[in-house]
């Protein structure tokens, strides 16, 4: 394989790499600015995940700012796991997500499994517009991220921590994702998460200059990306949440919390009526400081998904073992 001055992959075979990328420092930093320059225009939108055209042509005229193509909603994983029927979740079908690309006007993002860089060349290769290097399905590496860097296309990661949210950024996630537990229409670990975030946060940022070192050491993330953090008060990129979002409610908790936008997949699509929800879901995200308004778009919005609480069902958990 080639390699240009913007970024390829990197190839592996036998005992190492057999192409690697040639761009200089200097130009990898012009290469992740573009990448994260491109998740900016996303913010304060919604990102809806999708299983076919349809549903995607009814995220975008709902208003959503992207579609995440998926062959499962995480709700369908959890069942089939909460069956005991098991079984391994990979990248959707090609032939899927080019169907969703060619059925809207909005970006498409499409999961890898965590740690599978092949996978992510292929998404790459297709002419998805975001990768999610994605816990929800199962774990290809259980010791080792992708290196996003290697890429030309932007990803994003999960995190529930600061310092998990830091190591994505240092390996070249352009947008984080707070997560909670996908598919259980129950957003007390997206709550939990976000808020233990926002809150490293606010401590890092009324630390004097000489306690920065012991708290990056602390939450093991890199120095200079902690210090960023210190001085601007936020992450260095997008931090949507997503997990359990199910109502306008929802939608605008999160936003209040400080989240600059959310993932939706099975709290449109499970519910009673996905095409009113899904608009009401677009709008709370802007309007999620007006309880009038926000009452006004839960109205006769039908049933909601079913959810459970994994708590009182021992239910299993998506989690990232190389945390």
């Amino acid at each position: 394989m080639s390699s240009d001055h913007t970024g390829t992959v990197t190839v592996y075979k036998g005992a190492g790499p057999i192409t690697e990328t040639t761009s200089t420092s200097t130009k990898d930093l012009a290469a992740f600015a573009k990448k994260t320059a491109f998740a900016k225009t996303l913010c304060g939108g919604v990102i809806m995940e999708v299983t076919n055209p349809e549903q995607a042509r009814i995220a975008e005229v709902a208003g959503a700012c992207a579609v995440m193509a998926t062959e499962h909603l995480p709700s369908d994983i959890r069942s089939q796991r909460r069956g005991g029927r098991g079984g391994v979740f990979r990248m959707c079908d090609p032939q899927l997500v080019q169907q969703i690309r060619a059925a809207v006007r909005i970006p498409v993002f499409a999961k890898a499994r965590i740690g599978h860089f092949v996978e992510a060349q292929i998404l790459e290769s297709i002419g998805v517009n975001f990768v999610d290097e994605c816990e929800v399905l199962t774990v290809a590496d259980q010791d080792h991220h992708i290196n996003k860097h290697n890429f030309r296309v932007p990803f994003v990661c999960g995190c529930r921590s600061l310092g998990e949210a830091l190591r994505r950024i240092a390996e070249g996630a352009a947008m984080i994702r707070t997560t909670g537990e996908a598919g259980t229409g129950n957003v007390v670990d997206t709550v939990k998460h976000l808020r233990a975030v926002m809150g490293e946060i606010r401590v890092l940022s009324n630390m004097d200059e000489d306690e920065v070192f012991e708290f990056a050491k602390k939450i093991s993330a890199p120095y200079e990306l902690v210090r960023k953090t210190k001085e601007i008060g936020r992450l260095p990129v997008l931090n949507f949440a997503g997990g359990g979002i199910s109502t306008p409610a929802d939608v605008a908790l999160m936003m209040q919390l400080g989240c600059d936008g959310v993932f939706i997949g099975s709290g449109v699509f499970k519910s009673g009526d996905p095409v009113r929800r899904a608009r009401a879901m677009v709008r709370a995200a802007t309007r999620y400081t007006d309880p009038g308004g926000l009452a006004d778009l839960s109205y006769g919005l039908g049933e909601a998904m079913p959810g459970w609480n994994l708590e009182d069902e021992g239910g299993v958990r998506f989690a990232d073992p190389t945390e």
